[in-house]
């Protein structure tokens, strides 16, 4: 017992000790457990890879994580930030290929936002010529936030739940649905900060 108390308190040392950095938004309302909120701009770091949601992550963080720790004109490194997001890109139609298989995916976009008062302009370019940086755009997200696992299982039964409660409110979206994971892969899964945003139209 004494043992597993100690694990806890080295596991939330990281989490209380500093703050994570995280893009500017407020709270416009709340729906019981779901966060309409309102983001300002702010400049990310992205990459696309052809890989299932289980692996985008796992593909997309060691080429993202050499931008931001020096992989750049200039060597800069900056501190991390949250939440690291994942979206599939909308499939493509190819219309050289036969009819049966024009579908092509577009994999998943996976982005790290960069510290605050960073811009396209002062931010130092790549190396890494798949490493794209882009300004997100100001948005009101409808937001969805839970702990567990980063299961498809866990992800689905919460995005049915967003979707149910803004459908039952009126609220359209629009867009992929965006998974952001606020802890590293080390944190017990019971502590994990998991949220499902929706774009609202």
């Amino acid at each position: 017992m004494r043992q597993l108390l100690l694990l806890l308190v080295v596991a939330l040392l990281p989490m209380s000790s500093q703050a994570i950095e995280e893009p500017d938004h407020e709270l416009i309302r709340k729906i019981d457990t779901i966060e309409l909120r309102r983001y300002a701009p702010y400049v990310v770091a992205e990459v696309v890879v052809d890989a299932s949601p289980a692996e985008a992550g796992n593909r997309a963080f060691p080429i993202l994580a050499g931008y931001i720790f020096g992989k750049n004109k200039g060597e800069r490194k900056f501190a991390m930030t949250a939440p690291v997001t994942q979206a599939a890109v909308p499939t493509k139609m190819d219309m050289t290929a036969p009819v049966t298989q024009a579908a092509v995916p577009g994999g998943y976009r996976v982005q790290f936002v960069l510290p605050k008062g960073v811009t396209l302009a002062t931010a130092p370019e790549p190396l890494d010529p798949r490493v794209q940086l882009r300004e997100v755009a100001a948005a009101d997200w409808a937001v969805i936030r839970y702990s567990g696992t980063w299961s498809q299982a866990n992800y689905t039964e919460h995005l049915q739940t967003l979707r149910t409660a803004l459908q039952a409110a009126g609220i359209a979206t629009e867009g992929e649905p965006v998974l952001a994971r606020y802890n590293g892969p080390m944190t017990p899964w019971f502590m994990r900060r998991n949220e499902i945003w929706l774009s609202m139209r």
